[in-house]
Formats: C-alpha cells, structure tokens, sequence
C-alpha cells in the first residue's frame, strides 16, 4: 500500500510553549510519541518550542530545535529557511492550531508550498468557529445545544434574552475554557461578554443543561475513513463544570448499553463527516432523563483528555495519530502492548481509572474556591483500580491535599448544603462528609446532581469507615480485606481504628493480605501483553507477571503538576531512566501524573501507574527485591519519603535519607550552616501572630 504522504522527508513539529493552565505536559507526551513516530519513519523532524523544562526539547528527540515563540512571525522565518514537506498542528495544543490557522490565513503555507499533514486546515476550522460547527452537525441531523455566536455584547443580550437565562457563554479558539461561564441574568452576561471580547472576536451564547451529563470519546480515523472509538469517558460532575476541572471516570460507569452505543455511533459519523485525520475528541451534554443528547464540542487535536485516554487504555493516541497522518491506516499498525494484534480495535478495560484535578488556589488571596466552566487546576492524577470504590480512594490520596478538607470539616449542616450546590475544589469530601453525617444519597443528588450510581459507591465507602471505627482495636482480616478492595491505605484504617500503621501493616502482612500486581493489556485478558504497564490492586489471586532477579532500579516519579513541581521533574525522570537504561539495569519508574512522557510506558522496562507512597514502594519491593531506588529526580514527594525508606532499608542510591532531611528541616540546616561558620539570615519558628510581631520588631524591617 502507497501511503498518501510517503514523499515528506521533513517536518516542521510546532509545540505548546510554556506550561499554562489548560496546556500543560500532556503536549510534551504528545509531542514525544509523535517526534518518535516521525523518526521510525525516517522523517527528519524541526520542533519549535521554547520550552525548556520538556523532554521533546531534549537532544535525543528532535533533530532541530527552535527555542523560540509559537507565533506567525518566527514560523516564517523556520519556514523560509528549513523548507519543511509538512507542518504538524495536532500536537502542540490550542497554541499550535491556533497559530497554523492564522498562517493558513494570511497565506504563508501556500507562500512557502507547505502541507498540513493529518486533519485540514478548513476542518480545523470548522471545529474551531463556533457557527460554522453548527452548521456542519446540521447536515447530518446531530443534536447540539440551542446557541448563537455573536461578536459583541448586544448581540450576546438579544440571544440570550431569546433563549432565556440562564444561558453558557463560551470562547471560540479559546483554551481551557477561557473566560466560560454560566450567566443568570443580563447584568452577568453583559460583564463576562465584556471580558470574553478582550480575548476573542467570537463567542457563543447557548442553552444552559443543567443536570444534564458530561460524555467524551476518543476517535481515531485513517485517510481510508477506517473510524474508532479508543475510549470513552464520563464526568463526575454534571454540565457546568469543566472537563478539566472534574473528577473523570474511564471507562463510563452509568451509562446504559443503549446510551453508549448511540453516543459512539454519533460520534464516528460526526468525525467522518468532518474529515478528520488522527485523533479528536467530541463532547457530549447526555440527559440523564431522557434519551436526549447534545454534541458541545470536538477538539480536531490531542488534548489533555487524550493524554489520559492515552493512559488510562494503554492505546498510544499521539504515535498512532501521528502514523495516521502519514497515510498509514489503522488496519497496518501493531498494537504496540499485545504486538500481535492492530490498533483498528477498540480497547476493552478490565479495570477502572479515575482521574482527579489538582488545584493550588490556596497560595493565592482572594481567590473564589468555585470551580466552574473555566479551568483553574494546575494539573492532575490517574488512579487505576478494579472497582470505583479502590480507584476514586487512590487519586485523592494522589493529590495530597487532603489536609484543605479539614480546615473547612466544622461546616453547619445547612452551611454544607450550600457548599454542595455551588461547588468548590473540595466537593467530592463533603459529599463523603455529608453522606457521613446521615445525609441520604438522593438528599445528595438533589443538591449537587451527581449521578446517584457514583453516590451509592461513595455512601459504600462511608459505611466501611463507620465499621472501622466501631471495631477500635479488634479488627479481623475479612474487615482489612474488604476495606483494602474499597480503597482504604494502611494509614487510613490505622486512623479509624487507633492503631499505629505499624501495626496495621504487620496484621496485613501476617495475615498474607498483599495486592497483586496486575498488567495493562488493551484486550481485557484476550491476548497477552508485551509491555509491563502495571497497577496495585486488591481485586486478585496472583500476579500478571513474573519477577525476575535482573538489577531492578526504581526511579520515583514527581506526582501531580502543582505550582513549584512540573515538569521539570518529569524531564529528570525520563533522563535518569536512560542513563540506567544504558549501564545496564531494568528500570523501573512509579509515578501517576498521566500528563507525563515518564508513565509512557516505552520509557521504561516496568512502569507501576500507582501511588508514590511508603506502603506501595513496600508491597512493590517484596516482588521486585529493589537492588536501588532513586528519590532526587521527582522532587518533593519523593525526598519527603527518603527517611521513612531508609528506616525500612530500602537501597537509596545518592545523597544519604539523612543528608536529605539536614537540607530540608530547617533547624538541622541552620545548625549546620553554624557548625561551618557561614553566616544566615536571622529566623525563629512562631507559634502566634504576637510572637511574630514582636520577632520583626526586633529584627528591624522590612
């Protein structure tokens, strides 16, 4: 078979540019999969991105690097002087398309005879503006919410006032639902349109569904319209709520056989139907009361959801898109996990994943804690379980914030159902605080309009806690049993029982209460994988894998995206893993940041997608016996770990667990800086205001 464009020779990659809310490391994996799919092809790739913390930047990838801006102006002058066969837009986010339909606009690719390789520039788009979208689902009868893209403010009043309040405002070519929003009178609307136009001359006025719930699916498609769905994926949340910004199940939970299969069939005939070539997205508004549905958007490129789809099925979206885009059809390309089978099939999952935003809005004042149409969180965690109990359990201890909750615990209960109608970072605890203090699940569902499925599961949870606590200090292997298959760690049942997690983990352990380990394989058990992409669970008899005595190091990973930890970290990992690679040891990397290039699963021989925690690293290391473990590549998480790993004699290679917390307890550090004479700014540790007070004054200010 000729492929459609055997003749590139070279492109020209346009990336993302620096992390921002919305566009963040999953451009760095999609850029990655693709340079190395380019690369296997024998394709020269330039890469323009000044992003220097990635790992797409680094010298191994990409065989020209551009560190500069992602704009018209210094793409012509990559243009004018590399003369690229093809420029590559689907990777690079919002920022890329946005910046290749201007070229397209002002003539610069036909200046300089440059294709756009994979989905055209018209059908970008067409996706892109919000009326022609319309317009183009309107051929082929596909329902989509009642709405009007306006360009000013009195045009967004009359629509509305046609509609009726409360109406969604969204951006066109906008990232992250940038300046979205739900508006229940004229005065809101006049005030968010206002700040929407400083951003865009486009924006859409549209029917608010409230209630109604949020569905996406992945879609794969070849030049020979061979067109699946790789994943399929539901919110937490109802409408209203950012993609980003809620709690995403994988595969769907709630919906029926009927709902499912009607949603994918709209969703392959939409994409055929607009031409696209790769990988896409496509949102649905699903009436939990009817059989009513409604098409938000489709993102014609890889996106954040595609980097967890990506992981979460073990389907490699970004490689396989990019091999698309080639010519290649979906019925030539291997499953590159089974190695035997092709990527024209639609994964099945044995499994469930949960994925959790993370937000830092705390290190801010003034700032609201409701979440909303527009995206605040700084990044995200993955948790793959085999029930939603085990999985939903994982990703927030993930997170790491768990203390936030607790500040606000003392809430009254009418206080708490005002914060269950208007949600905030912290809304899945106080619908586990509220079912705790006796709130019933429909009681829940009427304030908040999560599905009453994800409500039951969570009221399962609860009522285990409750046991736990009832039970003091007679606890029994079944109650462990039962409450490490519903998600519960050590230190959690330690602290509903009163005993030390010590004690809990030598009861477990005495009592041969261990997870397996189980493999990601694509087909559900059907064939066997090739790759080691691994997860804990509780839900098993024995391990998908054998354990070998090869020299195993274990690289940890840097957890969540969070202002201060990036993906810089991310870059440290992937390079330690290489240079390990290289002097010969099987490595393995334990992280669940599904954004990163170092949970692709070709990065390393083993990757654990599972908590970077003290009792994982433990159950990990009675089936890998560790000959070392590397804590300085993933920042904080793992260095506050290192002096609980040594006191279990765990191998930690470099700097001692003991040097490491001299560096970071304060009080040793500046003991140290005394015992070698080197002067420091004057500090006390403060137990109240007063006392800080008093300690500036003596000090002097500022």
């Amino acid at each position: 078979m000729t492929r459609e464009n055997s003749k590139i020779k070279k492109v020209l990659l346009l990336g993302s540019s620096a992390l921002k809310i919305g566009e963040a490391g999953e451009f760095d994996y999609s850029g990655s999969q693709c340079i190395k799919a380019m690369k296997e092809e024998g394709i020269e790739v330039v890469l323009l991105n000044p992003n220097i913390a990635t790992i797409q930047t680094s010298e191994h990838l990409a065989d020209k690097v551009y560190f500069l801006p992602v704009n018209v102006d210094y793409v012509e002058e990559i243009l004018q002087k590399e003369k690229p066969d093809g420029l590559l837009l689907s990777f690079g986010g919002q920022t890329a398309l946005n910046c290749g339909l201007e070229l397209e606009e002002k003539g610069i690719l036909k200046k300089y005879n440059v294709k756009v390789l994979g989905t055209p520039v018209d059908v970008i788009r067409a996706t892109e503006d919000r009326e022609i979208f319309k317009e183009k689902l309107d051929e082929i009868n596909v329902s989509f919410a009642v709405s009007q893209a306006v360009y000013n403010v009195d045009e967004a009043k009359k629509v509305a006032e046609n509609i009726g309040y409360p109406v969604m405002v969204r951006i066109a070519f906008a990232l992250g639902g940038l300046g979205s929003g739900i508006c229940k009178n004229e005065e809101e609307l006049s005030e968010l349109a206002t700040k929407a136009f400083a951003h865009t001359p486009q924006i859409l006025v549209e029917e608010y569904l409230h209630g109604w719930k949020e569905v996406e699916y992945e879609v794969v498609r070849d030049v020979y319209d061979n067109c699946y769905c790789v994943c399929n994926m539901e919110n937490f949340d109802p409408m209203g709520i950012h993609t980003g910004e809620s709690i995403v199940i994988a595969p769907s939970q709630t919906l029926s056989n009927h709902e499912y299969h009607k949603l994918r069939e709209v969703a392959i005939n939409v994409v055929r139907h607009l031409g696209i070539i790769g990988e896409c997205n496509i949102q649905y508004a699903l009436d939990p009361k009817s059989d009513q549905y409604r098409v938000i958007e489709v993102n014609a490129r890889l996106s954040r959801s595609s980097a967890l789809a990506s992981k979460a099925t073990g389907y490699p979206l970004a490689f396989v898109a990019a091999k698309l885009i080639l010519g290649y059809s979906l019925v030539e390309l291997p499953n590159s996990i089974t190695k035997v089978t092709q990527t024209c099939f639609e994964p099945a999952l044995d499994y469930v994943v949960v994925k959790v935003p993370r937000w830092d809005l705390r290190k801010f004042q003034h700032v609201s804690y409701k979440i909303g149409p527009g995206m605040k969180s700084v990044g995200e965690v993955m948790a793959i379980g085999r029930n939603f109990e085990e999985s939903l359990q994982k990703a927030l201890r993930m997170l790491e914030n768990g203390e936030i909750f607790l500040k606000r615990h003392n809430l009254t209960d009418e206080e708490l159902k005002e914060e269950l109608k208007s949600p905030t970072d912290v809304r899945v605890y106080l619908v586990a605080e509220a079912i705790d203090r006796g709130f019933t699940p429909e009681e829940v569902h009427e304030l908040t309009q999560i599905d009453l499925w994800f409500l039951y599961k969570i009221e399962h949870m609860v009522q285990i806690k409750q046991e736990l606590k009832k039970v003091k200090n007679k606890i029994t292997p079944d109650l462990i049993s039962i409450s490490k298959k519903a998600g519960f760690s050590d230190i959690q049942i330690a602290g509903c029982t009163g005993e030390t997690v010590e004690n809990i983990r030598n009861f477990r352990w005495d009592n041969k209460i261990h997870p397996v380990v189980k493999q990601i394989d694509t087909t559900a058990g059907e064939f066997p994988a090739q790759t080691n992409y691994l997860y804990l669970t509780y839900h098993g008899q024995e391990d998908d894998i054998t354990f070998d005595t090869m020299k195993n190091v274990m690289v940890l990973g840097g957890g969540a995206y969070r202002i201060g930890s990036s993906v810089e970290f991310d870059w440290c990992c992937v390079n330690a893993v290489m240079a390990l690679k290289k002097k010969g040891y099987q490595t393995i990397m334990l992280n669940y940041n599904p954004e990163t290039v170092s949970t692709d699963y070709d990065e390393c021989d083993r990757l654990y997608f599972d908590e970077i925690t003290l009792e994982s690293i433990l159950e990990i290391n009675r089936k890998e016996n560790m000959e070392g473990l590397i804590v300085s590549m993933g920042g904080q998480i793992p260095n506050n770990l290192a002096l609980h790993l040594e006191k279990h004699d765990l191998p930690i290679w470099g700097t001692k667990a003991s040097d490491i917390d001299r560096a970071e307890d304060r009080h040793k550090f500046s003991g140290l800086l005394d015992e070698l004479g080197i002067d420091q700014p004057e500090w006390k540790e403060l137990q109240s205001i007063e006392d800080a007070k008093q300690f500036a004054n003596s000090i002097g200010y500022p």
